[in-house]
């Protein structure tokens, strides 16, 4: 693996790990506008998401400049037309893949919801910025990482199957939610699906945000409306039983 590789790495687990320090720092910068103690911790834990984020991808792209162009085919990347199409198509197999691992997940009795996304959902409704962080940079940063890097540098030892598999399953386990790492596995796979048939990696990011912001839309924007309507099918499932 390059030496630059290593750095971006670095900054990335870096980045999940500033919080330990960062938060209090924000805490104590925001602690003279007597804000509530636990209003101010979710808020300070917000705040720095979004500037832990920003910073890690100004370095990782400055880090990346020159590997971004490289090719991971042996052939052409895909054409612009193309390449437009995968990136459109690959949401609905997103989320596709998505459904069939959830649908397997309930069958073995885990539960549906991500406590991480649901921990995401309460810091956007304290602080919206962070849409942008879990819609777009969030994303960005997990295409270079995962397909990019380590997806990139397995493919050039093993087949598509096995790089594929070994890339999704750590970027399942990052995640931290092991019930749910059938479910990123095959998101991961999707995407990594993605960039080995198009060669260009900004056809999975392109995917990945698209699905991470319906995501995001349907969680905060229609969150009530979805629910109500669950309610009325069960009220409605109910009464037929």
């Amino acid at each position: 693996m390059k030496k630059e590789y290593w750095f971006v790495i670095i900054t990335y687990i870096a980045m999940q790990l500033s919080s330990i320090v960062g938060v209090p720092l924000f805490m104590l910068i925001g602690s003279s506008t007597g804000m509530p103690a636990d209003e101010l911790e979710v808020k300070s834990a917000a705040y720095w998401i979004v500037f832990s984020f920003l910073v890690a991808l100004s370095l990782i792209l400055l880090l990346m400049r020159k590997d971004m162009r490289e090719k991971i085919n042996t052939k052409d990347p895909a054409s612009i037309p193309v390449s437009i199409f995968w990136a459109i198509a690959g949401i609905f197999l997103a989320l596709f893949s998505q459904t069939i691992a959830g649908s397997i997940e309930q069958m073995l009795g885990v539960e549906s919801e991500s406590e991480n996304t649901q921990q995401l959902i309460s810091l956007i409704y304290k602080v919206p910025l962070v849409i942008f962080v879990t819609s777009v940079i969030g994303p960005i940063l997990e295409e270079i990482i995962f397909r990019k890097i380590i997806f990139g540098s397995l493919h050039k030892r093993f087949n598509f199957f096995i790089s594929a598999l070994l890339s999704s399953v750590i970027f399942g386990l990052a995640h931290g939610e092991f019930e749910h790492l059938l479910l990123y596995t095959a998101m991961g796979f999707t995407f990594a699906f993605l960039y080995k048939h198009t060669g260009r990696i900004l056809v999975s990011i392109c995917a990945h945000v698209a699905m991470n912001t319906l995501v995001i839309v349907f969680q905060v924007v229609y969150r009530e409306d979805i629910e109500k309507m669950l309610d009325t099918a069960q009220a409605f499932i109910g009464g037929l039983l």
